[in-house]
C-alpha cells in the first residue's frame, strides 16, 4: 500500500524537448494535488465472434499530461514554479544580475574584501553603478544585507565603505541578487510626470518599458518623505535622467528628495513569447517499500487558471501537455532538490496580500471594489503524432490569449459603459508577502461581452468584467509578470 501524503513530484528543464537531461538535477514542486498521469491507449477489437467474446484490447499508443494544482508563493528565479509559469509564457524570464553559490562553497561568489569593498564572483550578467544587490546566505553575518554598488562589474563589483567584511571562501548558501537601484543623496527626484536623476544613469540599470517598480525603501532616508510617493508604478518611458510613469496614484506629486537616498526595487521579468519551454516530471510513490517513479517527459503548459478572491488563498492550476514517459523503480535524481520552504516564500492570499488593483491606469475602488479576479491563459497546444510512433512526436503551438475575470460590485456605470463602447483599457494587480511581490499586468485589454448584471434578494449587485488582454504597443506584449524577490 501507498499514501497520497508519501507522493514526491519533481522536475527538470529539457534541453530538446521530450528528452530528459542526463543525470538531471530534479527540483520538487509544492503542489496540492495533481492529476498527472502516463497512460497506455487501447481500442478494442470488433471482430465478429461465434462465440460471443471479444479478443484482447489493441494497444495503440502513449499520452502523457494532466493537471497540477498549487498554492501560489513567490517564484524564485531557479525554481520549478518559476519554470512552469516559463512554460505557460513561452518565453524566459529577463532576471536581474545575479550569483549563486548554489550549494557549493567559493564557487561561484568567490571572495569578499573589506579593505576594497570587494566581492569576487564568476562572470555573468554584469552589476552596475547604482544597483542595489541583496546578500544573503553569507558566512560573515555582516556581508548580509543590501549594498549599493559603486563600482560595477561582471566579474566582481565594489560597494565601498558599507560594512563588507572579509570573507575568502563564501559559504555554500552566499547569494547576490539586484533586488533594485540607490541613488547618492538628493540625487533621484519626484517629477510631474515620474523620477529623475542628474548623477545616476537609468539606461544603464536593466530597466526596460512597461516594467513596475516599487519606490521607497525602509527607513526615512531612503524614501521620499512626500508618503504617497513610495508606492508601486509602471514605466512607460527611459532616458538617462529620466523615468516616465503611469499607473501613479491619485495626488501625485514633486519632490526633491533633498538629503535622501533614494531607494527603488525592481525584479525578474516575464512577457509572453515564442520559445517552447518543455519538463520532464517525475512523480514518486515514496510510501512503498521499493518506490515506483512514473516519468513524463516533453511536459508543456496549455492553460493556467489562478483565482484571487477576497479572504482565501491565491490558489491555480495548470494543465500540461505531454510527448512521452516510462515508469520505473530507479528514480532519476534520488537526492533532488527541496521546494522551496514555507517559511522563506509564503502562501499569498487575497484581502491579506492582494494590493492595488488598477483599471486604466487609476485604482479601481470605490464605488466598484473588486470582489475577485480570475486569471486564465491558454496557448492552444496540441500533440503531434505519428503513424509510427507509439507517443507524441512534438507538440504545436497556438496562439496565445490571456484574460481576466473581475467580479466588481456595481457602484457606477464606468466599467459598464466601457464594455458597452468597447473602450480599450488594461488592468493589472499585485500581491506582496513580507517582502516579495509580484505583479500580473494585462497593459491592453478590452471588456467583453456586455457583461450581465444580477444578483439575489439580500445581496450586493455585481458587475462581472471579461477583460479580454490584446497586443500592446507600448510593450509588444498581451501579458508580463513582474516578479520582485525583495522590496520593502
Amino acid at each position: 500500500m501507498t499514501d497520497t501524503n508519501r507522493i514526491r513530484l519533481t522536475g527538470v528543464r529539457e534541453t530538446t524537448l521530450g528528452t530528459t537531461p542526463t543525470t538531471p538535477r530534479m527540483r520538487a514542486l509544492r503542489v496540492m494535488n495533481d492529476g498527472l498521469n502516463f497512460a497506455a491507449q487501447f481500442e478494442n477489437s470488433t471482430e465478429r465472434r461465434d462465440d460471443r467474446m471479444t479478443a484482447d484490447p489493441v494497444k495503440v499508443g502513449e499520452e502523457a499530461g494532466g493537471p497540477i494544482n498549487v498554492e501560489f508563493h513567490f517564484p524564485r528565479s531557479d525554481s520549478l514554479l518559476r519554470g512552469l509559469w516559463e512554460s505557460l509564457f513561452f518565453a524566459n524570464a529577463v532576471n536581474t544580475p545575479e550569483r549563486d553559490n548554489d550549494g557549493t562553497a567559493d564557487s561561484v561568489i568567490t571572495a569578499v574584501t573589506a579593505s576594497t569593498g570587494t566581492v569576487t564572483v564568476t562572470t555573468g550578467a554584469a552589476f552596475v553603478i547604482g544597483h542595489l544587490v541583496r546578500h544573503t546566505g553569507f558566512g560573515v553575518a555582516a556581508n548580509n544585507g543590501l549594498f549599493r554598488v559603486t563600482t560595477g562589474g561582471a566579474t566582481s563589483y565594489i560597494a565601498v565603505s558599507q560594512g563588507l567584511l572579509d570573507e575568502t571562501a563564501p559559504a555554500a548558501n552566499a547569494r547576490a541578487k539586484v533586488v533594485g537601484f540607490q541613488g547618492a543623496s538628493a540625487d533621484i527626484t519626484a517629477t510631474a510626470t515620474g523620477l529623475a536623476s542628474t548623477a545616476l544613469n537609468f539606461t544603464t540599470l536593466g530597466l526596460v518599458v512597461g516594467q513596475w517598480i516599487k519606490i521607497g525603501g525602509t527607513g526615512a532616508a531612503f524614501q521620499f518623505n512626500t508618503a504617497l510617493l513610495n508606492t508601486w508604478v509602471r514605466i512607460t518611458a527611459i532616458t538617462a535622467t529620466a523615468l516616465t510613469l503611469d499607473n501613479r496614484p491619485a495626488g501625485w506629486t514633486t519632490d526633491a528628495g533633498t538629503g535622501k537616498t533614494i531607494r527603488v526595487f525592481f525584479g525578474d521579468r516575464l512577457v509572453n513569447g515564442l520559445t517552447t519551454i518543455g519538463h520532464s516530471f517525475e512523480k514518486g510513490f515514496m510510501g512503498q517499500t521499493t518506490p515506483t517513479y512514473i516519468v513524463q517527459r516533453g511536459m508543456v503548459v496549455d492553460t493556467a487558471e489562478f483565482n484571487f478572491v477576497r479572504k482565501q488563498k491565491i490558489t491555480g492550476t495548470f494543465n500540461l501537455i505531454g510527448m512521452n514517459g516510462a515508469q520505473s523503480q530507479t528514480s532519476l535524481d534520488a537526492s533532488p532538490d527541496a521546494a522551496p520552504s514555507v517559511a522563506a516564500f509564503p502562501i499569498m492570499a487575497g484581502s491579506a496580500h492582494l494590493g492595488r488593483v488598477n483599471e486604466g491606469g487609476a485604482q479601481l475602488t470605490a464605488p466598484n471594489w473588486v470582489s475577485s479576479l480570475r486569471l486564465s491563459i491558454g496557448n492552444a497546444l496540441r500533440r503531434t503524432e505519428a503513424v509510427d510512433a507509439m507517443a507524441a512526436v512534438d507538440i504545436g503551438e497556438g496562439a496565445f490569449s490571456a484574460s481576466v475575470v473581475a467580479e466588481t460590485y456595481f457602484g457606477d456605470n464606468a466599467l459598464l459603459a466601457k464594455a458597452i463602447a468597447g473602450t480599450p483599457t488594461s488592468i493589472n494587480w499585485r500581491a506582496q508577502a513580507g517582502s516579495q511581490g509580484v505583479v500580473w499586468d494585462l497593459p491592453r485589454a478590452t471588456i467583453m461581452p456586455t457583461p450581465a448584471i444580477g444578483g439575489a434578494v439580500n445581496t450586493d449587485a455585481m458587475l462581472p468584467c471579461t477583460f479580454m488582454a490584446s497586443r500592446d504597443d507600448l510593450t509588444g506584449a498581451h501579458f508580463a509578470m513582474d516578479m520582485l524577490e525583495y522590496v520593502e
